[in-house]
């Protein structure tokens, strides 16, 4: 997480670790049916049951507005889109890129091996109240740690996207220290926060985005009590190290911390699952949790990428018995994929990850009928390759981001996107 991004092949980091194809709520069971009905869907009849589940509407294609114009004034966010509008107009955006139509926190993801992620975060960087370069993993040796990816990091670029005076830069750290060296000795707590801090420093950074959950997890130490409490003690004593450093540039600020948190898979809490109370004991620390509500389909269990039930029945599950619901829902900032998948149905399983320009050579090549499913709120597309095996395109759309971003809205929650490299240029006019 062919691999997309490091998240799958180097960091890994939730998606790479969850559990195998976990239950679904029941809420959106019947919304997540399309998923698992695609590999018998292949073997026959296979558009007459997909017409079946949802209504289909043809391409249809419109001239190109004055790139001045945003999406919205374009008449461009709508489930009725032909894949000759997308290639048309993908790559056009409002001349006010300054513009910020989504009023909550958004943070934005930026990885080195997807390079247009930089220039996206330069040219957009009003859009975004937090960008997060994936650069650092804090690794042990013994009782030796170190932090490593300085040589990612690019302190001229870092001046540009913070130079509008209100993004702030917090790099993802993944903790990949053994959690039985770290958690269970005090003494390296201080070490690898120090470590943390002094990157900070150097760099110009405002805090930093934590990773690892999935980390604590893939070791077994969370069904630990014990251990459990100590890996909560360690957030947050991270969290009040860096409120009380001052930010490099502006001495009134503080250094923050954003905490990335697996998404539920199931009606109820597993052992390793990121819980209500884990967000109820860490809510006063930490300035921001990154919620993961994506990647919810696999090569194995194709699908949509982020159902809109299951993201839904995530918030509603995590914020359960909340007695500030509406104060905890403010720190959740929500997933939100800008990269899709391109799925085998038939004959075996396979396909993966795809960015934009993989999903834009597609349109250009098969020419489909992008359908939306209004019950996930997705658009997705089928094509046969040149083997003939059916496949299953899902990637994200005008429509598709907009129905989440209203979400998002309509709890007082922010955004996290992963990632901006992977995603068309116009789906910035949105944020």
């Amino acid at each position: 997480m062919r691999k997309r991004r490091e998240r799958r092949k180097n960091v890994g980091s939730e998606a790479e670790l969850r559990h195998q194809q976990p239950s679904v709520p029941a809420e959106a069971a019947q919304s997540l049916s399309l998923s698992r009905l695609l590999p018998l869907l292949a073997l026959g009849g296979l558009l007459l049951l997909l017409i079946s589940y949802q209504s289909f509407r043809g391409p249809k294609t419109i001239s190109s507005p004055s790139t001045h114009l945003s999406v919205y004034e374009r008449g461009l966010v709508k489930p009725n889109v032909g894949y000759q509008e997308v290639l048309n107009e993908n790559s056009k955006t409002s001349e006010n890129v300054s513009d910020r139509h989504f009023k909550h926190p958004v943070l934005a993801y930026v990885t080195p091996w997807n390079s247009k992620g930089y220039d996206v975060a330069k040219k957009f960087n009003s859009k975004f109240t937090h960008v997060s370069p994936v650069w650092y993993e804090l690794k042990s040796e013994g009782s030796k740690l170190s932090l490593v990816g300085q040589h990612n990091a690019d302190t001229g670029w870092v001046l540009e996207v913070k130079s509008n005076g209100h993004t702030l830069v917090l790099p993802r750290v993944v903790l990949e220290a053994f959690p039985n060296e770290l958690l269970k000795k005090k003494m390296m707590w201080e070490k690898a926060i120090n470590l943390i801090l002094a990157e900070c420093e150097a760099m110009g950074y405002d805090g930093v985005v934590l990773e690892s959950w999935s980390r604590w997890a893939a070791y077994g130490v969370l069904h630990d009590p014990n251990m459990r409490s100590l890996a909560l003690q360690f957030i947050n004593q991270l969290a009040d190290k860096l409120h009380s450093t001052h930010s490099m540039q502006d001495k009134s600020r503080v250094l923050q911390l954003v905490y990335v948190i697996p998404a539920p898979r199931s009606e109820v809490f597993q052992s390793d699952d990121f819980t209500s109370e884990d967000l109820r004991r860490l809510s006063e620390a930490v300035d921001w949790f990154s919620l993961m509500t994506y990647d919810f389909s696999s090569a194995q269990y194709p699908g949509p990428s982020a159902p809109l039930n299951w993201i839904r029945s995530s918030l509603k599950l995590l914020l359960h018995g909340a007695s500030s619901q509406q104060k905890l829902a403010h720190k959740i900032l929500i997933g939100i994929n800008f990269y899709g998948n391109d799925f085998i149905i038939s004959e075996e399983f396979g396909g993966g990850p795809i960015i934009g320009s993989e999903y834009l050579a597609l349109l250009e090549k098969y020419r489909p009928a992008l359908r939306w499913n209004s019950d996930v709120a997705e658009h997705f597309f089928m094509y046969p390759d040149d083997r003939n095996y059916q496949h299953a395109v899902f990637y994200p759309s005008l429509m598709s981001i907009s129905t989440r971003l209203e979400e998002a809205h309509s709890w007082g929650a922010g955004l996290s996107i992963w990632e901006i490299g992977q995603g068309l240029d116009y789906f910035f006019d949105l944020l």
